[in-house]
């Protein structure tokens, strides 16, 4: 990264000012299936925003288009640089919590959430702080140790989000964070998602939960692949 956290800094709780993210004109195909259409969408600095639709409305294809993750027309910008790719995307900052978690089933919560860190270049002593403090934040402090197979659906996914909290980015996509949880358990992560934002985070997650949604500043809807803004942050 250019500003904000340089991993392996040794910062316990850092704040960030994320660049401006800027989505042009992406339209995500998948052969003749048009997923995303011509979706425009700007974010900034402090701002946590939900993109809401049904099932198949193409959600997770535009977070994963921001992420660098999927081919796309169109582009997509923080600040000046151009995103590329996912491997461009997390030099950059961004961090996705994908759905459906997709942890390394054979290591335990910890090692999932540490190694990612220690592939950023964060310090070995410092990405096991990160990931404890981590794991604890979303009520795992005792499951550390678990294998991730050994863990339910909603522990699993609060491991996730462990691991996309750990890497501290500067825009957080979170692909329906909220949706094994209990009612506790989803409030822990709703607030914690918004605290991201606090700090100066980009935090941008898709929910079919309206009440989810309802926590974020701003919302937008897909239809169809179409974009169709609800509310605003500023709103």
């Amino acid at each position: 990264m250019t500003d904000g956290h340089r991993p392996g800094d040794g910062a316990e709780l850092e704040d960030v000012e994320s660049p401006p993210l800027s989505v042009e004109g992406v339209t995500v195909r998948y052969g003749s299936t048009v997923a995303v259409v011509d979706a425009d969408l700007e974010a900034y600095a402090g701002e946590f925003i939900a993109i809401t639709g049904h099932s198949g409305a193409g959600k997770s294809s535009l977070l994963w288009a921001i992420g660098g993750a999927v081919a796309c027309e169109g582009t997509v910008r923080i600040g000046d640089e151009e995103v590329r790719d996912r491997a461009q995307a997390a030099r950059l900052g961004i961090e996705v919590i994908p759905q459906g978690s997709a942890l390394a089933v054979l290591l335990s919560a910890e090692e999932n959430v540490t190694l990612p860190l220690l592939a950023r270049g964060v310090r070995a002593e410092q990405a096991q702080r990160r990931a404890k403090a981590a794991l604890e934040s979303v009520g795992l402090h005792e499951s550390g140790s678990h294998l991730a197979e050994e863990l339910s659906g909603g522990q699993q996914q609060r491991v996730a989000v462990a691991r996309g909290l750990a890497l501290r980015g500067r825009v957080l996509l979170a692909d329906e964070p909220t949706s094994e949880l209990d009612h506790d358990n989803r409030e822990r992560v709703l607030a914690l998602l918004r605290a991201e934002a606090r700090r100066g985070a980009i935090v941008i997650m898709a929910t079919h939960d309206p009440e989810a949604a309802e926590e974020a500043d701003g919302e937008i809807r897909l239809d169809d692949g179409q974009l169709e803004t609800i509310r605003t942050p500023a709103g």
